[in-house]
């Protein structure tokens, strides 16, 4: 108990406003100079991630035709849709259900407008810090490797910082954020089906185990399949509850909006609660800014950089103002946000079963299982990729990929649900500052390459390309683009 309560205060300082503006303040700023990237191009995104997705199906039933008669030697890259499917794993997890559920527990329905408002400035973000991941990627024997650790590194030169961040997100995401998601789930099983939660922790840890120790490529094509059924298979309940509660939806946009500038939350203080709950819980969920998705971004075989910039702004506005918003919408339709011994997973089920019966609580259980089991593995990664970083030691990585998919599964099993997410929180808060300084500093690079991605579009090249010589300065330290 003294150490939860020693971790919240911490959490409280750090986050405060501080941290808040920070984010703001980065996604106003890289918004501006994009000139509104995240809106003006959205078409464009939805085209690169289409055309992608149609290239990974055909070329893997290419790679199955050929089998291994071809004489030629396989070269298996990571496509832009898999990429794009393995950080929309790390992104549509617990922070979608038990993580949206916490914020209006805590803050109040006014969380979920501030929810909206970090993930439309912040995809801005998340745009920049993944076209750099793109540029500064490094080839790794049958893929690329990359991230901010590398751009750190490379761009700024500084390698203690980028040791820094490396160990920072190997701790969120590769050992605290996968304790989360096995809190959630054993707690959902618990409540649907009364399965212990150590029986259930040690079941995951033995399939998580066996995907990471498979490699990317395994984890890649475990997610291209699992994303899309589970985000799907939400969306349409989610759909399904509103429309039998539509006469609602007016309603709920009316609290949302005056519960986030409310007169009442203003005098009572309470609009800081709402405020830093709605944006702890909204890049917990979106990770725009975070750092992680840069990661997997990297790995992505492209013509272009930005072409993984914009599919990965739009993961953001695929978690936060899809997924996200259907459990908002699913526990204010209900009113069960006001009941006080109600949090994380068990609200969203309650309010589940109060609209769909007794099939809530199990359609909740099966999907947070898929939902959190993609999470591990694609968290998994971004700790791979950041220890590779730090040494190419590879009994520290079999060390890691024990900690990562089985003892951090089976302590998030055991710990309280309150344990689990302050210590995610106080690793989130300094790993989004460190990478935040970065694209800040090395954020001209990104605006240059969005330039002549535009550039190349108005002079009618449909896919434009890049070649590391156009940025003179920084030809010596871009290992990729020839």
């Amino acid at each position: 108990m003294e150490l939860n309560s020693l971790i919240t205060s911490v959490n409280d300082a750090v986050w405060g406003y501080v941290l808040i503006f920070a984010l703001v303040g980065c996604g106003v700023w890289f918004t501006i100079k994009t000139r509104f990237v995240q809106f003006r191009m959205v078409g464009e995104m939805i085209r690169l991630l289409t055309d992608s997705a149609v290239d990974t199906v055909e070329s893997q039933v290419k790679e199955t035709i050929e089998g291994s008669n071809s004489s030629e030697p396989k070269r298996k890259h990571i496509s832009s849709f898999q990429a794009f499917a393995v950080s929309v794993a790390t992104r549509v997890g617990t922070g979608n259900l038990a993580g949206v559920a916490s914020a209006i527990a805590i803050g109040g329905p006014g969380a979920v407008f501030w929810m909206w408002i970090i993930a439309l400035i912040g995809s801005a973000t998340a745009f920049v810090e993944s076209t750099l991941a793109q540029l500064f990627k490094k080839k790794h024997k049958d893929s690329f490797i990359g991230g901010p650790a590398y751009y750190i590194q490379q761009g700024l030169k500084q390698r203690w910082m980028a040791v820094t961040f490396a160990v920072l997100i190997t701790c969120q995401f590769g050992l605290s954020n996968n304790s989360i998601q096995a809190n959630t789930i054993c707690g959902a099983m618990q409540e649907a089906f009364g399965f212990s939660p150590i029986w259930v922790g040690a079941v995951l840890a033995t399939l998580g185990l066996f995907i990471v120790f498979g490699g990317i490529h395994r984890i890649a094509h475990v997610s291209a399949v699992l994303v899309p059924v589970m985000a799907i298979g939400y969306v349409i309940l989610a759909i399904v509850v509103i429309v039998m509660n539509y006469d609602l939806i007016p309603h709920v946009f009316k609290v949302i909006v005056l519960d986030a500038f409310g007169i009442q939350q203003i005098a009572g203080g309470g609009i800081g609660a709402t405020i830093m709950n709605g944006v702890k819980r909204g890049l917990f969920s979106n990770e725009a800014g975070e750092g992680s998705a840069p990661n997997v971004a990297a790995t992505a075989a492209v013509s272009h950089p930005v072409k993984q910039g914009l599919i990965q702004a739009l993961g953001v506005f695929t978690d936060t103002l899809l997924v996200c918003s259907c459990t908002s919408f699913i526990i204010l339709i209900s009113g069960l946000y006001q009941t006080p011994e109600l949090n994380g997973i068990a609200l969203t089920q309650s309010a589940l079963q109060s609209e769909v019966g007794a099939a809530g609580p199990i359609f909740v259980a099966i999907a947070i299982f898929l939902f959190a089991f993609s999470s591990i593995i694609g968290n998994y990664y971004y700790g791979e990729a950041n220890i590779r970083f730090i040494t190419p030691n590879p009994k520290v990585m079999t060390a890691y990929r024990i900690c990562s998919a089985g003892v951090m599964v089976i302590f998030g099993a055991m710990a309280s649900f309150e344990l689990v997410w302050n210590i995610v929180d106080f690793f989130m808060a300094f790993l989004t500052a460190c990478n935040l300084i970065a694209i800040v500093l090395l954020g001209r690079y990104a605006f240059r390459l969005l330039d002549d991605y535009r550039h190349q579009k108005r002079q009618g090249i449909k896919e434009p390309t890049f070649h590391r010589s156009q940025i003179p300065e920084l030809e010596g330290e871009l290992e990729c683009w020839e």
